[in-house]
């Protein structure tokens, strides 16, 4: 297969196996280009990429920039905080705007869960989804599955155990989708408070041990609290939270085996993760950041058809 059965990237949820299994070979091929010492290659030249961003972000939308200008594509940025949002205009108005500049793709985050899906049936343009709300963020979902792919050789039948705030991450959904996609064993782990109700049906295990994840699985994916999507308190205080599912070296090293840590950032260091575990040989976060880059210029040269 060398073509994308979906002419937008919305969510995990829309695309199937060979699709992932495609972004991901065809990463492998940019994670080679980048590490080049002449890192850029023609391959959208004359392709106009609007990354609108309607919620803050530092990673993936410089990320998303960087994997644009490798690809030589032509870049427009735009920031509700500095824009005509603020005056009221619509989402539709505003993209409108843009897409009369002739803009070929649209790289989108939005608080509004389903934004992106909205979009992509008003606008006459490719759409990416970095990220609706509590919704999904799918390219986040496929370097994190490329990442443990180049780590481990394979995910079929892997066991990921994701920690911490479930309920607000966007990561979460998308990487259970994606990882079960690929033949991977996933469970949750986190407070009750911190679980949606739905959790179950999505056939993942649930865990509220945190020891007894760990020991469980060959990668956990730490996530941070979002304390800006929680309007009222899920935990009595962050050093409660940090003591039953914060993880640190002497937890990390009184493990059975050696797992691989994860933590698709920003990190809250001394809170869900301790440094000393962050920067350990055991942690591949830094690389899950140049594996975004890679990843996302996979993404963008299959969306675009240039292929």
């Amino acid at each position: 297969m060398t073509k994308l059965s979906t002419k937008h990237l919305l969510g995990i949820k829309d695309i199937n196996a060979d699709d992932i299994n495609l972004i991901l070979n065809t990463a492998e091929n940019f994670k080679e280009v980048i590490n080049r010492p002449i890192k850029k290659v023609p391959s959208l030249r004359d392709t106009t990429i609007a990354n609108l961003f309607f919620e803050n972000s530092t990673r993936t939308k410089l990320s998303f920039e960087l994997a644009e200008k490798r690809l030589s594509a032509d870049v427009i940025n735009f920031s509700s905080s500095t824009s005509s949002v603020k005056k009221g205009e619509t989402l539709i108005d505003t993209v409108n705007n843009i897409l009369a500049m002739k803009v070929d793709m649209v790289v989108m985050r939005h608080p509004n869960p389903g934004a992106a899906v909205f979009l992509s049936k008003h606008v006459d343009a490719k759409i990416i989804n970095a990220g609706d709300g509590a919704h999904e963020h799918p390219t986040q979902a496929l370097l994190d599955a490329y990442s443990i792919r180049e780590k481990l050789g394979n995910i079929k039948k892997k066991r990921i155990a994701i920690i911490g705030d479930i309920l607000h991450s966007r990561v979460a959904l998308s990487n259970i989708f994606c990882l079960q996609k690929l033949g991977a064993e996933v469970m949750v782990c986190g407070p009750s408070t911190l679980m949606p109700k739905y959790i179950s049906s999505l056939g993942v295990k649930v865990e509220h041990n945190l020891k007894k994840a760990l020991e469980w699985c060959d990668v956990a994916n730490m996530l941070r609290i979002q304390l800006e999507r929680q309007d009222i308190k899920y935990f009595p205080s962050l050093r409660e939270y940090t003591m039953l599912f914060g993880l640190n070296k002497e937890l990390l090293d009184s493990l059975s085996k050696k797992i691989i840590i994860m933590h698709p950032g920003p990190i809250n260091r001394g809170v869900e993760i301790t440094s000393d575990v962050a920067d350990s040989s055991q942690s591949i976060i830094l690389e899950q950041v140049e594996n975004g880059v890679a990843v996302r210029m996979a993404v963008l040269f299959l969306l675009a058809g240039r292929v």
